[in-house]
């Protein structure tokens, strides 16, 4: 998902007999009001020092009620995700951006929303930050200011034993699953266009709200197979005690990135700066290995990187 962006709680997965459906501690929501979570109530995240001088330099608009209104897509395990109560959102995007948020001597309030719809959100007001494994991309960045704080790449998975024997580099004429409004949505149609300039069937793109339920339909055998952020595939194939295997390698890695409005730049800055501080003091390693991500940590985090 071109800069989106993970640890979604440490929510279990199941795979329910009948249905075959992929359920990530509870279905991610597709709409923009769906609940929140909040975050501070994890205790087994490490405990975080407020940092004055980052807190002081937080824009008086963000500051003026002591929380950080964040809109997360809960369906995208292991980075945002909902918990075995129905209702709380974990993750290790959710743990480390409320350290972030802890840093600067605020509480980060999750509220879920369809993926597509955050950084529009952020625009209008609706949330303060957008963190959902949003990939930074010169698109993204016309619209809005980014944060690096992680790296993933795209990976792909098949049911296990690749029963269609899916080829990622000559998928024509599978049906392949992708989440609605991510960078593999423009990966496949790519892919897709190729195989029709060479005159073969077109690739069948069944595109989902949420990544829970595009990884269900291959678990269910309703797609051959299916790409998403590396983490995240792997996450899914570990929960669903490997009726999933991994296909092909790791490609086209990039950061991962907080979204804030085009113009606070100087908000983006203090994150940048608060996610450093984490880092020297190894809060923001222990997070990752908490979730089983640190391949995808990051030295230096940066305001609006160049792609």
């Amino acid at each position: 998902m071109s800069a989106r962006s993970l640890t979604r709680r440490a929510a279990t997965v199941a795979v329910a007999a009948t249905s075959a459906a992929l359920i990530l501690s509870g279905c991610g929501d597709d709409s923009d009001t769906s609940g929140s979570g909040d975050a501070a109530a994890d205790e087994s995240r490490p405990a975080v020092e407020v940092d004055e001088e980052l807190a002081a330099r937080v824009p008086d608009e963000i500051a003026e009620d002591g929380t950080i209104t964040v809109g997360t897509d809960s369906s995208y395990a292991p980075s945002e995700f909902i918990d075995e109560d129905g209702e709380t959102i974990i993750g290790f995007d959710v743990d480390l951006f409320s350290a972030v948020a802890e840093k600067i001597g605020f509480e980060a309030e999750f509220e879920s929303a369809s993926f597509d719809s955050i950084i529009a959100g952020v625009g209008s007001g609706r949330y303060e930050v957008g963190v959902s494994s949003f990939t930074i991309n010169p698109e993204r960045l016309a619209e809005a200011t980014m944060v690096s704080y992680f790296s993933a790449g795209t990976q792909w998975a098949t049911k296990a034993g690749n029963p269609e024997d899916v080829d990622p580099d000559n998928a024509c004429g599978a049906i392949i699953a992708v989440q609605r409004g991510t960078v593999q949505v423009d990966d496949i149609t790519a892919r897709s266009e190729e195989c029709e300039a060479a005159g073969n069937e077109p690739i069948d793109i069944q595109q989902f709200e949420g990544q829970d339920e595009a990884t269900a339909a291959i678990v269910s055998g309703r797609a051959d197979a299916g790409l998403a952020d590396s983490p995240v595939m792997a996450y899914a194939v570990q929960q669903t005690n490997e009726q999933l295997e991994l296909l092909g390698d790791i490609y086209d890695s990039a950061p991962y990135g907080y979204v804030v409005p085009k113009a606070e730049t100087e908000f983006g800055q203090v994150l940048a700066d608060a996610l450093t501080a984490l880092i020297e003091d190894g809060t923001y390693e222990e997070i990752l290995e908490k979730w089983g991500v640190e391949a995808g940590a990051i030295d230096t985090p940066e305001v609006n990187p160049a792609g």
